[in-house]
């Protein structure tokens, strides 16, 4: 596999065959992908909802209504589909069970290793929260390092995708309580197989020239 010609042949996909479906080992595979996205200083301030049942997904394309409308056939028709949320908040908490994580996963020789990795995340994450004030955007950026993990691992699984930005993101919010569980809504991500009826399938893809957008010293 040559992941150069991945990222020049995945493309996003406008229309979504409904009559095939993922595997459970592919959906298994895409969870793999999420949950081992990389993250700053592994901070992982996000929750994922995947959705391949008939329901989950009408439940989530209620978020594609009115000016959205656009957006509702992918997520009806996609195989599968996963919202990416963002924590509200970095707290404490989480701050403790990401190190518990870390210690039960055998990251630290020692103490003085352990303490070493808490005091350098948390000066980051308290840099966001109290002097830039920026820790939802920078959480954020976290969520979408894992959608462009799960975008071009879905195309080396030669699974088609279409990350979806155009969704009422307080519809969404209050239909699934993210606001209760900490959470807010980034981005929508459907998966599956494109339809016949796909237009972009046939389009060629259009980048900018590399010497326009790449320097070299």
């Amino acid at each position: 596999m040559n992941i150069a010609d991945l990222v020049q042949t995945r493309y996003t996909t406008k229309a979504f065959d409904p009559t095939r479906q993922l595997s459970a080992e592919q959906v298994s595979q895409i969870e793999t992908l999420l949950r081992f996205s990389p993250s700053s200083t592994n901070s992982q301030p996000w929750h994922f909802f995947v959705a391949g049942s008939a329901e989950g997904k009408a439940r989530i394309a209620k978020a594609t209504s009115g000016g959205y409308a656009f957006n509702e056939a992918k997520v009806l028709n996609a195989s599968h589909v996963v919202v990416f949320c963002s924590r509200a908040s970095i707290d404490d908490q989480h701050l403790e069970t990401l190190l518990q994580q870390e210690a039960a996963d055998g990251r630290f020789a020692n103490e003085e290793a352990r303490a070493g990795q808490h005091r350098g995340r948390s000066h980051f994450v308290n840099m966001h929260r109290f002097e830039l004030r920026d820790a939802h955007h920078w959480m954020e950026k976290q969520v979408y390092l894992s959608v462009g993990t799960l975008l071009l691992g879905a195309a080396a699984m030669q699974i088609d995708a279409c990350p979806i930005e155009g969704f009422d993101q307080k519809i969404l919010d209050e239909e699934l309580g993210l606001r209760a569980k900490g959470f807010t809504s980034a981005v929508i991500v459907a998966l599956g197989y494109r339809s016949d009826s796909d237009f972009n399938a046939k389009l060629p893809k259009s980048r900018l020239p590399a010497d326009s957008v790449i320097t070299r010293l």
